[in-house]
């Protein structure tokens, strides 16, 4: 029955995120350091209600945790349709085929030449983030043993310990060193902490390194605060729909490449 989560798998990447992202970007100041911050923190909170709540669910039963998500969707589904306002209301704009190009998204920023940079950065650094959203369960249970509580502890733990960075850190990083410095630190908290995981043999290990991880997000509300210097207001909708796709498309090349580093490495490299 194991073909069913695909078809699942295939209906939870819709393009949906694209339109809140659009959305997010045209009704808020989502792109500033402050409504990243916000966003970031949001993340962090469904990191640590997640597991605990998928671990509540699945000692009732293992179907449990799907219909909970199902109810939570549903909620949402109503929230879009009698609360969020209609951010382009008398402005609709006819379909037209080339829109439909997965490619067209980005073609604003053709001749933009520090936007293209800078998501190029984005796109890496989302990349580097699909890691531990492969990896995090196979490596736990190889490397340390975990069961499914402790790794269910773990992701917990760093869903706290990330909602704190972006709580305590991330502001006051950003205004002491600027953007393009918190964003460099950001990506060495990050850089180092890989490392480091990479040669834990403890399960407690992974814990400290945990705050290494969790302190590199505050790069990633200085980079989204960075590109939305670059575009005016109007196309701040689009650049967060091109930001969204980007990371949508990370997560499909994410777990095919790190999977399938990891399996070719696991036999012969066990970090040291």
């Amino acid at each position: 029955m194991g073909f069913l989560l695909y078809p699942g798998g295939s209906c939870r990447a819709s393009p949906g995120r694209l339109g809140v992202a659009a959305l997010y970007g045209d009704i808020t100041d989502a792109m500033s350091a402050r409504g990243t911050r916000l966003h970031e923190r949001c993340f962090g909170f469904g990191m640590v209600a997640g597991p605990v709540l998928g671990g509540l669910m699945g000692g009732f039963s293992p179907h449990a945790p799907f219909f909970a998500a199902a109810a939570l969707n549903g909620l949402n589904f109503l929230t879009g349709c009698f609360l969020l306002p209609e951010s382009h209301k008398g402005e609709r704009r006819p379909l037209r085929r080339e829109a439909l190009n997965p490619l067209a998204s980005f073609r604003w920023a053709r001749g933009m030449t520090v936007v293209a940079a800078l998501m190029a950065v984005f796109f890496i650094m989302q990349l580097v983030g699909q890691v531990p959203a492969a990896l995090w369960v196979i490596f736990g249970e190889d490397r340390f043993h975990w069961d499914a509580t402790t790794i269910g502890i773990s992701l917990a733990a760093f869903g706290i310990l990330h909602s704190l960075a972006q709580a305590m850190i991330t502001a006051p990083v950003a205004a002491r060193l600027g953007e393009r410095r918190a964003l460099m630190l950001g990506m060495i908290a990050d850089g180092t902490g890989y490392i480091l995981l990479a040669f834990a043999t403890r399960g407690w290990m992974a814990f400290p390194i945990m705050v290494l991880l969790a302190s590199g997000g505050i790069g990633m509300p200085a980079l989204q605060a960075m590109l939305s210097r670059q575009v005016d207001e109007e196309r701040q909708g689009q650049l967060q729909g091109s930001l969204a796709a980007l990371t949508s498309l990370t997560s499909i090349v994410g777990p095919l490449l790190f999977t399938a580093i990891y399996a070719a490495s696991i036999t012969t490299w066990n970090g040291w």
